[in-house]
């Protein structure tokens, strides 16, 4: 049988940490949007911070979503609590294979793959403050309209 192990690790290698982080990524986003929630990618907030994923749900909640390609990955980022002042609720998103023990309870978790994602908790949930909603919609809506722009036109 470990001739076997082998054979199969050449035909399909473990995927390397950006591909597990695009996978998860993906699944996450997928999950998100169908849960109803209007998603971008990589957005920085005025403290400096990117959120991996941040969430615009139909009723004006914002998520932000930190993606964890591996224990090596989440172990070296101690940034995220950062991204609480800027969101509703905070996830960590991560692959099947990530052990789930070590991630803190106190946060939402998606478990994701190149496909699809399952909310396995849902974030508590602390409500921004009016103003701080209005500056991060709009800025949600600047980077999604100025993404859409570069599709649409390049060389602009």
């Amino acid at each position: 049988m470990a001739g076997m192990d082998i054979a199969v690790s050449v035909i399909e290698p473990p995927l390397a940490r950006p591909e597990i982080t695009r996978a998860v990524c993906r699944g996450a986003a997928r999950h998100l949007r169908e849960r109803g929630y209007a998603i971008v990618k990589e957005m920085t907030f005025s403290n400096g911070r990117r959120g991996d994923i941040v969430a615009l749900s139909p009723s004006g909640e914002l998520l932000v979503v930190e993606v964890k390609s591996g224990i090596e990955d989440y172990r070296v980022d101690g940034k995220w609590p950062d991204y609480r002042d800027y969101c509703d609720g905070f996830l960590f998103a991560v692959a099947p294979e990530f052990p789930l023990e070590i991630l803190p309870g106190d946060v939402g978790l998606i478990v994701a793959d190149a496909f699809g994602g399952e909310m396995l908790r849902e974030p508590p949930r602390h409500q921004l403050a009016p103003a701080r909603r209005k500056m991060l919609t709009i800025a949600f809506a600047k980077l999604a309209a100025a993404r859409l722009a570069l599709l649409e036109d390049p060389g602009a």
